[in-house]
């Protein structure tokens, strides 16, 4: 029985990883309002990547459950200079549970995930192709520069955050790295075996590990509409992230235990020390209530974490699906008749 996975087969070089294609997965939910501007320059950008890697692209739009015309407008989208597939859930499973569902349904060889709101701007993608077909990177990440533009609660709950789901772990998450990202096939390949339901795509990728290179830049403003990401979603996110991939709230628990433990009976030879040398004995009860409290409060918060991780645990057993595809369809973008065009215009 082998508990590893060989894909050494799949390695590209500058000449071979061109053949292999690229799916971009764009997860989308309520995106009506920009979807066919961003349809318009991913398929520019699709020509530029046919001229200068030979590069065959499609694009994958997961709708999760859009309560908008998302779907409507998606079907519609031409498949121009680049092939078109459109996922759409039976309901809204979440953002991971979207990727998941683009991974499922790309076709071609490697993988690119991007938002739907136009902040990732198709123009870096040139970039990501170049460091994974010319460097030969298997995984290449984009990162924010900076969050100058974020207060300072913000920024110290994001640094709090990685820290923490760092904590101890062999492979780190680079911090500030976003789900726009590109995956050579291999490293799809390895993505793909990975069994667990619950997945946090950001840890995954970094943890298949492969060559890997970070790339920074300037989130574009939205094109349109609000996030639906408040801070009360972002906090979820941040505790399914920490449950799935890291046992750093356990550990966390287990050194406060050992420090309250550790003060409860220093607490103690103090009252014993007061009694032996004063004999003055200690009123018990505002410190009795007072440690009952904290103890109290503590194994709660103990038992919810606790509690995350049997959650997890449980949802593994049962082993339901992820998402459910309520309607799949494809264009397909005639390379032979874009040949003939292109040697037309080129001999005139």
């Amino acid at each position: 029985m082998t508990l590893g996975s060989d894909v050494s087969g799949m390695t590209t070089t500058a000449a071979s990883a061109a053949a292999k294609g690229l799916s971009i997965v764009v997860p989308v939910y309520n995106e009506a309002a920009g979807l066919a501007s961003l349809h318009q320059r991913i398929c520019d950008l699709a020509r530029t990547l046919r001229q200068r890697y030979r590069l065959s692209c499609e694009v994958v739009y997961v709708d999760d459950g859009s309560a908008d015309a998302t779907l409507s407008i998606a079907r519609g989208l031409p498949a121009d200079a680049i092939d078109v597939q459109v996922v759409s859930l039976s309901r809204n499973f979440g953002k991971e549970a979207a990727l998941m569902a683009g991974l499922d349904h790309a076709r071609l060889g490697a993988v690119m995930f991007m938002d739907g709101d136009g902040q990732h701007p198709p123009a870096l993608v040139e970039q990501l192709v170049r460091h994974w077909i010319d460097d030969g990177y298997d995984v290449v990440y984009t990162a924010k520069a900076h969050r100058d533009n974020e207060t300072f609660l913000r920024r110290l709950a994001v640094h709090g955050f990685y820290a923490l789901i760092n904590w101890g772990a062999r492979q780190k998450i680079p911090e500030d790295a976003g789900d726009f990202r590109l995956l050579s096939p291999r490293a799809v390949a390895a993505l793909r075996q990975l069994p667990e339901r619950n997945r946090f795509f950001k840890g995954l990728a970094s943890w298949i590990g492969f060559r890997q290179i970070r790339v920074d830049y300037e989130p574009a403003p939205r094109s349109h509409g609000v996030t639906t990401f408040n801070a009360a979603r972002l906090l979820g996110l941040s505790i399914e992230g920490l449950t799935s991939f890291s046992v750093a709230p356990l550990r966390f628990a287990s050194l406060l235990g050992v420090v309250l433990a550790g003060g409860a009976f220093l607490f103690g030879l103090s009252i014993l020390w007061e009694v032996w040398t004063t004999g003055k004995q200690v009123p018990g009860y505002p410190s009795l209530v007072v440690g009952l409290m904290t103890i109290g409060g503590v194994q709660l918060i103990m038992i919810g974490i606790v509690g995350e991780y049997i959650g997890k645990i449980l949802s593994e057993l049962k082993a339901r699906p992820i998402y459910f595809v309520a309607e799949h369809s494809e264009k397909h973008f005639e390379t032979d008749k874009a040949d003939d065009v292109s040697k037309r215009t080129a001999a005139e």
